[in-house]
């Protein structure tokens, strides 16, 4: 063979071998990095769950830290039916909301004035996540929703009938106004009814309305149906102190209620992976704690300068006024403006403590109608004034302003009708208050057989 012709089909062959040789490295390369991003998203979508995961247990966590909480602010008598009904909330709720209220809150897209029962079927919903998951963390705020009342209603109320008001308000109460704010309703959704007519949707990052302030309407409205404990208010209509048995307890409770609000607002986000949810959750776990402080120390004071003492009870309920008031805007509020939003509920909770005992006449034992629900209003309106972007004192206008008074009215007036409903058709057909011995004898005894302290 010519030795031209043979140095060209070397050359030809040796030309065909890299080309075969770079096609294959490519396509490895390829794969390689498509194997490589699918490991990335893996990873995140892993990382998210164990973060909404862990947030759902710091949520869990608040159910002892509410129970301690009204345990302390009430008397020893009726210590052990303060915690069976945080025992039935969170365990009655969750079979319900798993089986009816889920569906309800989340199904058909947010349509309509509500989805419809899932009857434990989850494959309905998708945001991406495990649903499995993402029912457990949404099941803490439900719980949390119905264990505020228990507090405005303790040392009164029949076992029997609170029970029957747990059903109503996790399958019912919370659910529906859920389904027009978090369930991608007629509140929140993006080109909605509110978007379209305000110009701004309604901003409740971890719920001041949502979660707080439906409980605190149905707490006001289910102690004033209730009417005051014995001896809570004399002849010429002067309220009388009736302290709790063991501040220490309460003290303690509030301190859990502070650290499981880490995983009640951070955990919000729904997500740690990423850049974008790395800022969102440190940036709420800020605002959270500084609320939280700002609460406690201006309720503190507020106290002093009113009653001439640093009162320890309203300091602790100042501390929860905060963390309820931040809630809704945690994540859109500057550092600055949590301290200013804590603040002003901490003063605001103690004036509205004494305006709901004092003149409405409305006796609440442990001021759970002040702190979730005056406070959870003030907050959520707060964030139309304090939000960067968007928020009336940062040049937003006055349409996130307008969107979240109009969510606020609305869940209120919601919830505030239903719980007026429902607790008084089931005074006038069965009677919610127990009788005058068992309420002065104590209803551990009475409700349940046994008392908390021998």
């Amino acid at each position: 063979m010519n030795r031209n012709v043979l140095h060209r089909v070397i050359r030809r062959s040796m030309a065909g071998v890299m080309l075969t040789v770079f096609f294959a490295t490519a396509a490895y390369a390829q794969e390689a990095v498509a194997d490589v991003h699918a490991t990335v998203e893996s990873n995140g979508l892993s990382l998210d769950t164990v973060w909404m995961l862990l947030a759902a247990m710091l949520v869990f966590f608040m159910q002892p830290g509410f129970a301690l909480v009204e345990a302390g602010f009430t008397r020893t008598k009726n210590t052990a039916n303060i915690l069976m009904k945080n025992f039935l909330d969170f365990m009655l709720g969750s079979l319900l909301f798993f089986f009816v209220g889920f569906g309800i809150m989340f199904g058909s897209d947010g349509n309509g004035f509500a989805g419809i029962p899932n009857l434990g079927n989850l494959a309905f919903f998708d945001n991406g996540l495990p649903i499995e998951g993402f029912l457990v963390f949404q099941t803490m705020f439900c719980a949390t929703a119905a264990t505020i009342v228990s507090g405005a209603m303790a040392e009164r109320t029949k076992f029997h009938m609170y029970l029957v008001y747990t059903i109503l308000v996790s399958v019912i109460v919370y659910p529906v106004s859920g389904h027009w704010t978090w369930g991608n309703g007629w509140l929140m959704a993006s080109g909605g009814w509110m978007d379209t007519h305000i110009g701004a949707t309604f901003h409740d990052f971890a719920g001041s309305t949502i979660v707080h302030s439906v409980g605190g309407w149905l707490a006001l409205v289910g102690a004033a149906v209730l009417g005051p404990r014995i001896g809570k208010y004399g002849k010429d209509g002067k309220s009388k102190a009736i302290p709790g048995h063991n501040l220490t307890v309460a003290a303690l409770g509030v301190f859990i209620l502070w650290f499981g609000w880490f995983g009640f607002n951070p955990g919000s986000q729904l997500g740690a992976a990423g850049e974008e949810n790395r800022t969102a959750i440190s940036h709420v776990f800020l605002t959270t704690n500084l609320a939280a402080c700002a609460g406690g120390f201006f309720s503190l004071t507020t106290a002093w300068i009113k009653y001439r003492k640093p009162s320890l009870s309203l300091t602790l309920n100042g501390v929860l006024a905060g963390l309820v008031g931040i809630t809704a805007g945690c994540d859109i509020v500057s550092p600055c403006g949590s301290i200013l939003i804590g603040a002003i509920c901490g003063v605001v909770m103690v004036f509205s403590v004494e305006l709901i005992d004092k003149v409405f006449k409305i006796d609440d034992p442990v001021g759970a109608s002040s702190v979730h629900g005056t406070c959870g209003i003030v907050g959520t309106i707060m964030t139309g004034l304090m939000a960067t972007d968007g928020g009336l004192f940062y040049g937003g206008g006055a349409s996130l302003l307008l969107a979240q008074l109009t969510g606020a009215a609305v869940v209120g007036a919601w919830a505030a009708a239903t719980g007026f409903i429902i607790f008084k058709s089931l005074d006038m057909a069965f009677g919610i208050r127990v009788s005058r011995r068992i309420e002065e004898e104590g209803l551990d005894i009475y409700e349940h057989g046994e008392t908390a302290y021998n």
